[in-house]
């Protein structure tokens, strides 16, 4: 089991990732995470990133180095990452490359329901999603394939990886949809009579009331 974490906001792993290449205030920390493109790879709420490099703080993971003013503007702490913080940045990344979890979308979701709505209505609109997605794939390939002229692969390997993952999506939803089209998805039949005022048979009528689970 992985250790908990001691501040366990991936905003905070963002900070000690920042802080391990040299010492920042908040103010640039955040400008240096935007400019990385941090925000795309991790939920980051920008509102608590004072709090979290206080919670660094009080756990010894980054210390206070110095603090500066620039005429009327609030005086700024600079932070630098502690010996603690190196092992902490080192620790959750091991953990996070090797650990798989569960990551659940909003499109997993939307699929554990949609018995919902009518076969009919589900094509339409896996068409509209697959149409979407398609035009996002040739994007973010032209987009990956030109910062590769530019930018080292190790600092883009995120993105080919959320590039591979929409790609696989793109062909499940292909593959259900060929499935709906041509009537080989199984209980279509009764799927569609049921959106059309007939019952659902008892035995499937009981799956749907136990989420189709085996317990």
């Amino acid at each position: 089991m992985a250790k908990r974490r001691k501040v366990g906001n991936l905003l905070a792993l963002a900070v000690l990732s920042a802080l391990a290449q040299r010492p920042m205030h908040p103010y640039e920390m955040a400008s240096v995470l935007r400019a990385r493109g941090k925000d795309q790879d991790m939920p980051i709420k920008w509102g608590s990133l004072y709090t979290v490099v206080a919670n660094l703080d009080k756990h010894g993971l980054i210390t206070a180095t110095g603090s500066e003013r620039e005429g009327g503007r609030p005086e700024r702490t600079t932070y630098a990452i502690t010996a603690a913080g190196r092992a902490e940045l080192a620790d959750w990344t091991r953990e996070l490359l090797a650990e798989p979890e569960p990551e659940h979308t909003r499109f997993q979701a939307g699929l554990s329901v949609m018995g919902g709505l009518g076969p009919d209505e589900v094509v339409a609109l896996l068409e509209r999603r697959l149409h979407r997605l398609e035009q996002d794939l040739a994007v973010r390939r032209e987009s990956l394939a030109r910062q590769l002229t530019q930018i080292p692969r190790l600092f883009l390997v995120e993105d080919e990886y959320d590039l591979a993952v929409r790609e696989a999506e793109a062909a499940w939803v292909r593959g259900l949809l060929a499935e709906l089209r041509s009537g080989e998805f199984p209980g279509l039949d009764t799927w569609r009579a049921y959106h059309h005022g007939e019952p659902l048979p008892p035995g499937l009528a009981d799956l749907a009331e136990r989420g189709g689970t085996s317990d």
